[in-house]
This record gives C-alpha cells, sequence and structure tokens, in this order.
C-alpha cells in the first residue's frame, strides 16, 4: 500500500462504523435479477394509513421539489461509500401529500419483484433520506436501483430501497424481506446490527 493510501485510509477512519471498509467504486449487490421496469405504467403508490391513497407517475414524481444530500452509504456486507451526492426528492416533501393517521409509527417500503423492507416513521422521514434518481451528477443506474431508490444515510444499505415503487405506511411494525430471513430489524451501522440474533443479546 502507497504512503497516499495510507494517509486516506487513516483521514477517513473515523468515519467507518465497526467493521467496515472503505470501497473503492461503488460495488453491486442486491437479491435476484435487475428488473425491467416499464416506464410508463410506473407508479410510486402512498397507501396504508393515510387519508387517502395516492398514485404519482414517474413525471409527477419528479416534479415534486427536489433535494440535494451528501452522504455516506453503508452496506452490510462491510463496505462503506464516502460522500455520495444523491439528488431527488426528501421523503418529507412526499409524505406531505396525504395525511397520515395519527397511529402510523412505522413504513414498509414495497419494490420491484415483491421486495420490502420496514423502517420506524421518525427514522424514514429523517432530514437527509430521500427518493433519489441520481448520483454525483449522473443518473442511476439500473443497477443500482434506476429509476427511483431510496437513501437512508443512516442505516444499513438494505434499507436504501432500490426499484421502490411504494410507501405503506403502519400504525404497527412488520418486518420485509430481509428482516424476515435473519437480518436485523434496526440496522444501525454505528451500533453494527446486522442480524437478528444481535436483537435478543
Amino acid at each position: 500500500m502507497s504512503i497516499l493510501n495510507r494517509k486516506f485510509r487513516s483521514a477517513n477512519a473515523h468515519r467507518l462504523p465497526p467493521g467496515q471498509h472503505e470501497a473503492r467504486g461503488w460495488p453491486v449487490l442486491h437479491f435476484g435479477g435487475v428488473p425491467r421496469v416499464d416506464l410508463d405504467a410506473w407508479r410510486f403508490r402512498l397507501f396504508g394509513a393515510v387519508d387517502r391513497e395516492r398514485a404519482l407517475t414517474l413525471d409527477e414524481f419528479k416534479a415534486l421539489p427536489t433535494t440535494d444530500v451528501r452522504a455516506d452509504f453503508h452496506c452490510v456486507t462491510k463496505f462503506s461509500v464516502f460522500d455520495n451526492d444523491w439528488h431527488g426528492v426528501a421523503v418529507r416533501d412526499v409524505l406531505a401529500l396525504v395525511t397520515l393517521d395519527p397511529a402510523a409509527s412505522h413504513v414498509m417500503l414495497h419494490a420491484a419483484e415483491g421486495y420490502t423492507t420496514n423502517l420506524p416513521l421518525d427514522v424514514f422521514a429523517d432530514d437527509d433520506t430521500l427518493f433519489a434518481w441520481a448520483r454525483n451528477g449522473e443518473p442511476l443506474s439500473r443497477q443500482h436501483g434506476a429509476p427511483l431508490r431510496l437513501i437512508v444515510p443512516k442505516r444499513y444499505a438494505w434499507k436504501s430501497v432500490k426499484w421502490v415503487t411504494g410507501v405503506d405506511v403502519l400504525t404497527a411494525d412488520r418486518r420485509g424481506f430481509w428482516e424476515e430471513r435473519g437480518y436485523h430489524n434496526d440496522a444501525d451501522p454505528w451500533a453494527e446490527e446486522r442480524y437478528s440474533y444481535q436483537e435478543q443479546s
């Protein structure tokens, strides 16, 4: 390893959650294949514990107020990518399209091919969470979640759903795809919450 690389790693070490290493580039990981999305038929749904269901086309979604967020990205497989510049729509601006049931406490994110993941409502609506269609000034590739993915910087990246298609607002928690298969329900990288057995300790 060169002196330059040692200095680079040392300068960023404080930003790595426990057990993580800094990646070069942006690795592609997901369950199953890369779906082919019919953009004309694509709809983003807000439903569940809301006053009325909403469905948006991709053009309608992109017409919402946009925002930019710089954030690090931490995958449960132990790689981290620093300083991603995401462009899209803040979750809070999406939620503003509906009135939430006062009992709403969690959400279930839905994506292509039946993928789901859950989040507490306050985590989902944090200041730095957004639905993104671009990273570092470039449109997302299909492999990285185009046409739309959720970004949740404070959680492991399986919560940052690729190919997202909707939000089911819940009045009680319910586990999603990986959570039902042994991944931690909360997924905080700084607490190294990777697997569900850690929830019992």
